[in-house]
């Protein structure tokens, strides 16, 4: 054992698209990442362990995308206080996902935001597993 309980408690939310030339209603475009394709919204442990996936059309954004696959966390684990993820799955303007995890599900869920002086890749505190 790693010294970690058996079941996880907070794990780390993201999404990635991936480019596919298949077509069928799982194909779209991401607008943000110019990849026409599906998007794959993972959910993993601290260790990197994968919990939840879930795969959907490339067009579908974070934010929905999120609603679906931690419903799908809440409903395998009950252990889940916390879940971190990054700037996409939040805005200024809209934290209706982060309300709407604790109201719904009772999981708070915490944004890892970047700074905005670093240009490219940078390792975030938590997100960095996925």
């Amino acid at each position: 054992m790693t010294g970690r309980e058996p079941q996880p408690t907070a794990p780390v939310l993201d999404a990635q698209s991936i480019k596919s030339s298949e077509g069928g209603e799982c194909r779209g475009f991401d607008m943000g990442k110019k990849t026409a394709g599906r998007e794959r919204h993972l959910v993993v442990g601290t260790m990197g362990l994968v919990l939840v996936v879930i795969v959907t059309s490339a067009s579908v954004k974070d934010r929905p995308g999120g609603r679906r696959i931690l419903r799908r966390l809440a409903e395998a684990f009950t252990t889940i206080a916390l879940v971190w993820g990054d700037g996409g799955y939040v805005n200024s303007i809209d934290s209706t996902l982060v309300s709407w995890a604790k109201t719904q599900l009772g999981i708070l869920m915490e944004i890892v935001k970047r700074t905005d002086d670093v240009k490219g890749f940078t390792v975030l505190p938590r997100p960095w597993v996925v």
